[in-house]
């Protein structure tokens, strides 16, 4: 049922290409671009998608942003993903009542987290 549910998200993205080419290699998303300043995703995990477009912006929480949050079977694995695919970790793994996370910055600077519950 999609009434009143999420239903598509949208980044910011300084450089499409290399944000497509980050997504691709950690999570598989698939992307289809709508002319060169907006690409759509989708994969595996998304009810819906989403997409980036161009802009010099980026999206982070300590600036007022939502923050988007993946799930993992393994944090550690997903973590090493996301640095082979030139993510930086901004909050290593840490602890909290029911489970474990980490902050990334994807190649634009958009900030996400993965965490796994104990």
């Amino acid at each position: 049922m999609r009434h009143e549910k999420i239903d598509y998200l949208e980044y910011p993205s300084s450089d499409l290409q290399v944000t497509k080419a980050f997504f691709e290699a950690v999570f598989g998303w698939e992307f289809t671009d709508y002319g060169p300043e907006y690409t759509a995703f989708a994969g595996q995990g998304l009810q819906s998608g989403g997409g980036f477009y161009h802009a010099k912006l980026m999206s982070k929480s300590d600036q007022g942003a939502a923050l988007t949050v993946f799930y993992s079977d393994d944090l550690e694995a997903t973590l090493a993903k996301v640095e082979a695919a030139g993510g930086t970790i901004t909050k290593p793994i840490f602890s909290f009542p029911g489970g474990s996370r980490f902050h990334f910055e994807e190649p634009s600077g958009n900030e996400f987290a993965v965490w796994v519950e104990t």
